[in-house]
């Protein structure tokens, strides 16, 4: 019999080697012919055979108490027996028949496994305890596990809600510069106009809007703040674009509505007593029936011609009436829809669809891209009509939604800590005269003094700058140098564009009174243009250069009022109005992107 677990010195002896293989044929073959000498051996080493019965015994013991039954007969019976299965069979008798020797080693190897696997069974029933003690605990990624689908996660297996929903925008600016911007499905046009002024440094007044352009159609339009601009980009074809602007009237009828609507345009379907708050409800509330009316010039679907119609637009929709100026519903015919559609301006339609003036709108529906076919072409008179027209679209179209545009901002301005500045624009301040020649400051009120104040100041700077230039000073703010180059670092000043680029842009940003912008004269040289808005017509003031005593001064007002520089001088009309019709509020600016 093979023992396991025996140091190798005990399994060399020659005793134990005899009693190993002579022991089991003592057992099954006792009339062997060698038997009186093997029972010689065994008397004479009786006390080992008693050693290692009993060790044995104890092995069998302690295999028996960690199985069971039967695995004891599965298991560890093979393994006891392994030295004794191939010498069972009966021998022949005779002499002794040599046998191959095995080498102790070898049987000592053959043995060894069952006190590994004894070992193993018990760590394998041991962690089979410890998990079925444990809750079960549900698979969170079960199809992660089936043997079809891949370990990795593919672009496809999650559900799109999941997914995050982003989109790239392209952004262009007045001077044709542009932006990639990576937004959200959710972002409004206010949200991307906050996140371009935060990269491009501006200065955050609340005027900034997105314009939907589309050059191929000669259309474009500014971007509700609450507009979603991946939904708005989705309706646009490929030729179409956005542009970054300005446009201070975007809400200017919120501000002034008495002055905006002309009396003659707006009718009421009740009584309204005239008040300017009165006249805010009628708009805003969706119960009342405010209607715009007047002619207009209509071009008609698929040709070339013009009419000059009577049209009225309601919250229904625009109509336009087949019999002079009747109302009656059998000579209304609906010209455009209100709900699915949207109203711009015409870049150029006298060019582009022979309008007769150049005050073009037109009223484009949402699913319409690039077929001119649809597009419902309308024409106005003058530039306030047509704003009349676009202004009162937009409040019936959406109403309370766009006052409450108009009012975040302002709610914004009122949250803020008394210790944080609000950013505006210099133009927005309340700018007054000041003379601190005593010792408090005092508000200068009279235009007269306000103005020699001014020249006090211009001489004063003029003296400083002579007396620095006879001290041999080398200074960069030579008065020579100075007073020509120092305003072309501010943003109201656009260089050398024509007249009707100026208009253009005057346009674009809004026809408030007090915008403005200076520029390059085309006819003289040397001298500069005031390009101003006042009651939505725009006015040009030429600026010319003055010599006194050697040196170089701007007027506007034929040499009455001298001032070193431009940009003194638009300090000055943002002050006092002067000759202009109005102060100088806002200023036409271009941000690179």
């Amino acid at each position: 019999m093979a023992l396991a677990g025996c140091p190798d010195s005990f399994m060399h002896h020659p005793y134990y080697q005899d009693k190993v293989e002579q022991t089991p044929r003592s057992q099954q073959d006792p009339a062997g012919p060698g038997l009186p000498a093997q029972s010689d051996r065994l008397t004479h080493h009786q006390e080992d055979d008693v050693d290692l019965e009993a060790l044995v015994n104890d092995m069998n013991a302690s295999l028996e108490s960690l199985y069971s039954a039967c695995s004891m007969q599965s298991d560890t019976v093979p393994l006891l027996q392994n030295g004794q299965h191939a010498r069972s069979q009966p021998r022949a008798s005779g002499p002794r028949s040599v046998q191959p020797q095995v080498s102790p080693r070898q049987r000592v190897q053959r043995s060894q496994p069952v006190h590994i696997l004894a070992v193993r069974r018990l760590q394998e029933e041991d962690q089979q305890f410890r998990t079925s003690s444990l809750p079960a605990i549900p698979n969170p990624f079960p199809e992660l596990c089936g043997p079809g689908s891949p370990p990795v996660l593919t672009p496809g297996s999650l559900p799109p809600s999941q997914a995050a929903a982003k989109q790239d925008v392209k952004v262009f600016s007045e001077d044709g510069t542009s932006k990639v911007v990576e937004i959200l499905a959710d972002m409004t046009a206010r949200d991307l106009c906050q996140l371009l002024v935060y990269k491009s440094h501006c200065v955050d007044d609340n005027s900034w809007t997105l314009v939907e352009h589309h050059p191929h159609l000669g259309l474009e339009r500014c971007l509700e703040d609450h507009e979603l601009v991946v939904q708005v980009e989705s309706t646009m074809a490929s030729e179409s674009k956005f542009l970054f602007r300005k446009n201070y009237a975007k809400y200017e009828f919120f501000k002034n509505p008495m002055n905006f609507f002309p009396e003659q345009m707006v009718t009421w379907c009740q009584q309204s007593n005239g008040s300017q708050s009165q006249l805010l409800q009628n708009f805003l509330n969706s119960s009342s029936c405010p209607e715009i009316q007047g002619f207009l010039h209509v071009k008609e679907l698929g040709k070339k011609s013009w009419k000059k119609l009577y049209v009225c637009l309601r919250r229904s929709g625009l109509y336009c009436s087949t019999k002079g100026t009747s109302k009656e519903p059998r000579h209304l015919q609906l010209l455009a829809d209100l709900e699915d559609s949207n109203i711009f301006s015409l870049i150029a339609g006298r060019k582009q669809y022979s309008a007769p003036t150049d005050h073009g709108l037109c009223i484009k529906p949402n699913k319409v891209r690039n077929e001119a076919k649809e597009l419902r072409l309308l024409c106005a008179e003058d530039e306030q009509t047509r704003t009349c027209w676009m202004t009162a679209f937009r409040l019936l179209k959406y109403g309370m939604l766009l006052y409450q545009n108009y009012r975040i901002p302002q709610q914004r301005k009122a949250l803020l800590s008394p210790f944080s500045t609000p950013v505006r624009s210099v133009s927005e301040n309340s700018l007054v005269a000041m003379d601190f020649s005593g010792q408090t400051g005092r508000v200068i009120e009279n235009p007269a003094e306000a103005q020699s104040a001014a020249l006090e100041e211009g001489h004063a700077w003029r003296k400083r700058s002579t007396r620095m230039n006879i001290l041999g000073s080398q200074s960069p703010l030579h008065p020579s140098t100075l007073s020509t180059v120092i305003h072309r670092t501010q943003h109201w000043f656009h260089g050398r564009i024509s007249r009707e680029e100026s208009h253009r842009i005057i346009k674009q940003q809004g026809l408030v009174d007090g915008l403005f912008l200076l520029r390059d004269s085309q006819s003289n040289p040397k001298a500069f243009v005031l390009t101003l808005c006042h009651h939505q017509k725009i006015k040009n003031f030429q600026i010319l250069p003055c010599e006194d005593d050697g040196q170089t001064f701007f007027s506007l007002d034929d040499g009455n009022t001298k001032f070193s520089d431009l940009i003194q001088l638009v300090d000055f009309y943002q002050l006092n109005k002067g000759v202009l019709p109005c102060k100088l509020k806002h200023h036409c600016i271009r941000v690179a992107l």
